[in-house]
């Protein structure tokens, strides 16, 4: 399939990302609908290296951050862009947290804290990959017993799907043999205006986030263990607003994040229902996505720390070029026992559905 890789519409080649890492093999795998459009995929870290959706002209531009071979991928600047995320994604307090009365420590990655399951986590790894058709790729990976610091061996598969209706599902599943706490998520950094030298701000997009509520972080970016009503405050999107009206308010959380960097408690009718988390819109292309998953709350990050580095095709990064919505648990869930929990018991398996949702406003 997709022998010919001249075919592509994001100018990406196969054999760019081919490689052998630790005895695995890596390679691109492009996903084409009905609608013509596509999404290109590389097994290192799972890693979404193109989106190539319309604007209201009909024109394509890849909408998501990415590299264009295989070496830029491995050591990107942004370790986690637009990635997939494991054994746990976000942060945890000093990397501790105590499960069945024993102590664990994590790799301390991000100032005093653990974060995104630590710096050989999911998205350093080579995943199995499996292209079932035209629209459908299944990564699987076995994360052994004691991997990054975890308790039991984890397995796990994720399943991107990009349907008909532009939409990119990924679906993830995981079962452990042992007690272990797992908070998986997919690392996209969207740049719906379509990424350019430089790729423009963000702060222009139209943004709306289904949340009443959010979670404040100390200024190292930990949960105080409040939820918050986001009224009256720079995390109300609960009407469409610019990204950019309050990112640089006089606020301590927007100061603890340096801009935005929090998790928003989504508004559920019922826990692990599919619901609608955010919509954002670009002005100038008229592209939207609209993002719905069954996890309890979405990190809302603004790439407040790139620095204009290199991706791929000439193009390049600058602070606050993209935004991702990550769905997930929140953050440092294991050391707060009222969050919703991240443990996963042998016997019971992990399951969560997230979709991005491409379009044009009409």
């Amino acid at each position: 399939m997709n022998s010919d890789p001249n075919e592509n519409l994001c100018g990406l080649k196969c054999e760019n990302f081919q490689a052998t890492i630790n005895g695995k093999e890596t390679d691109l795998f492009i996903l084409k609908n009905a609608n013509g459009n596509e999404v290109a995929i590389t097994n290192y870290g799972g890693a979404i290296v193109a989106i190539m959706v319309p604007d209201k002209n009909g024109n394509r531009a890849n909408v998501i951050q990415g590299h264009d071979n295989i070496q830029d991928v491995i050591n990107s600047p942004e370790p986690y862009l637009s990635t997939l995320i494991g054994r746990y994604g976000n942060r945890i307090n000093k990397g501790k947290f105590q499960l069945h009365g024993k102590d664990y420590q994590l790799a301390i990655n991000n100032g005093p804290n653990a974060l995104h399951g630590g710096p050989t986590g999911f998205h350093a790894r080579v995943w199995d990959a499996q292209l079932m058709n035209d629209q459908s790729l299944v990564l699987h990976y076995v994360s052994a017993y004691g991997e990054e610091g975890f308790s039991g061996e984890l397995k796990t598969t994720v399943i991107y799907t990009f349907n008909n209706n532009d939409e990119l599902v990924i679906d993830y599943l995981a079962c452990t043999n042992k007690k272990t706490i797992i908070n998986l998520t997919n690392h996209g950094f969207f740049s719906l205006a379509g990424i350019a030298n430089p790729t423009p701000t963000i702060d222009n997009l139209i943004c709306e986030i289904n949340a009443d509520f959010y979670i404040p972080i100390d200024d190292t970016s930990i949960p105080t263990g409040e939820i918050l009503k986001v009224d009256n405050t720079p995390f109300d999107f609960r009407t469409p607003k610019a990204v950019g009206k309050d990112i640089n308010a006089d606020n301590e959380q927007i100061k603890n994040g340096a801009g935005y960097d929090h998790c928003f408690v989504l508004n559920k009718k019922e826990e692990d229902e599919l619901g609608f988390a955010a919509k954002i819109t670009e002005p100038v292309s008229g592209r939207t996505m609209e993002v719905y998953t069954t996890e309890p709350g979405v990190q809302v990050y603004t790439d407040n720390w790139a620095d204009g580095y290199k991706g791929q095709n000439g193009a390049t990064f600058p602070r606050r070029s993209a935004i991702c919505f990550e769905a997930q648990h929140f953050p440092d869930s294991p050391n707060r026992p009222y969050f919703p929990s991240v443990i996963l018991n042998p016997g019971e398996q992990y399951k969560q559905k997230t979709i991005y949702k491409f379009g044009v406003k009409k």
